[in-house]
């Protein structure tokens, strides 16, 4: 099994920065893909970004300019530094590991609230 740790969710005013970190452990052979997703109040989860092993990093339009996604391979860990919050990016983040063998995994979440 593959256990997800994630951490740096709190409570932040508009225009703020936090930092959220997954470290993954467990069973872990070879990692394809790290990502965050988020899901607010009565909406589907949602992408936010993704980064793939070999440095190539996707972002949902409504986050670009704002967030980055950065990994550290050795620690199985990646990260999601979050600027220029607003408050639509309030929500429940949630960190996902794909590893090459298509098998994938969620962590447990992690609240993220944006006061305006």
């Amino acid at each position: 099994q593959v256990q997800l740790v994630e951490s740096g969710g709190g409570l932040v005013q508009a225009g703020g920065s936090l930092r959220l970190s997954c470290a993954a452990s467990g069973s872990i052979f070879s990692i394809l893909l790290m990502g965050w997703y988020r899901q607010a109040p009565g909406k589907q989860r949602e992408l936010v970004a993704q980064i793939v092993t070999e440095g190539i990093t996707n972002y949902a339009s409504s986050v670009k300019g704002r967030f980055i996604i950065s990994r550290e391979n050795a620690k199985n860990t990646v990260y999601l530094q979050m600027n220029a919050l607003k408050p639509e990016d309030t929500a429940v983040y949630y960190c996902k590991v794909v590893q090459r063998s298509g098998y994938s995994s969620w962590g447990q979440g992690t609240q993220v609230t944006v006061s305006s």
